[in-house]
C-alpha cells in the first residue's frame, strides 16, 4: 500500500531527507551517469512529495518523488523538479499521478500561478500530455539535453 506525503523541508525527518537524497543519487547520478551537485540549496525552500511503498520484507522505501520549489527562487513561478520513480515503478502511470498531484498542490498553495519545469528532452511527450508547453530551445544541463516548459495558470 503506497503512502503519499507532502512536506516542507523543515517538517522532514533526518531519515526522510537521507532517503530522498539516496534515491535522487541512485536515479540521477548512478543510473543517468550524471555527476552534478544535487544538494543545490533549493530543497530548503520547497515542498517535497514522497510516495512511500513497502518491500517484501515490509521495509518502507521511496518509490516516487518530486519537489516544488517556491516561486521566485529558481524561476518567478513555482518549479517542479527532481521528479523520479524507482525502477520497479516506471511505466505504471505513477509519474503522471505524481505530476497531477503536484500541479494541484501548486494551485492550492499559489492560486492562479503558472508552473515552470526544466525537462529532459526525452520526456517532452510526457510533459506535453500534462499540458506543458515548450518555451525555449533545448539546452545542455549537466550533460543531458533539457528544455524549459510552462504549464499555464488555471483561469478562475
Amino acid at each position: 500500500m503506497m503512502h503519499w506525503q507532502w512536506s516542507k523541508f523543515e517538517d522532514l525527518s533526518p531519515t526522510d531527507i537521507y532517503q530522498i537524497l539516496k534515491i535522487r543519487q541512485e536515479v540521477f547520478v548512478l543510473e543517468q551517469d550524471c555527476a552534478y551537485l544535487d544538494a543545490d540549496n533549493l530543497d530548503i525552500s520547497a515542498w517535497h512529495l514522497i510516495v512511500w511503498d513497502k518491500n517484501d520484507k515490509n521495509k518502507q522505501y521511496i518509490s516516487a518523488y518530486l519537489r516544488v520549489v517556491y516561486p521566485g527562487l529558481k524561476y518567478k513561478e513555482p518549479a517542479i523538479g527532481r521528479l523520479l520513480t524507482d525502477a520497479k515503478s516506471r511505466r505504471t502511470g505513477l509519474g503522471k499521478q505524481l505530476m497531477i498531484e503536484a500541479l494541484a498542490k501548486i494551485q492550492t498553495e499559489y492560486p492562479g500561478s503558472s508552473t515552470r519545469i526544466s525537462a529532459q528532452t526525452y520526456l517532452l511527450d510526457f510533459y506535453t500530455d500534462l499540458g506543458f508547453e515548450t518555451i525555449n530551445e533545448p539546452y545542455d544541463e549537466d550533460g543531458i539535453p533539457h528544455i524549459e516548459m510552462l504549464h499555464q495558470a488555471v483561469k478562475t
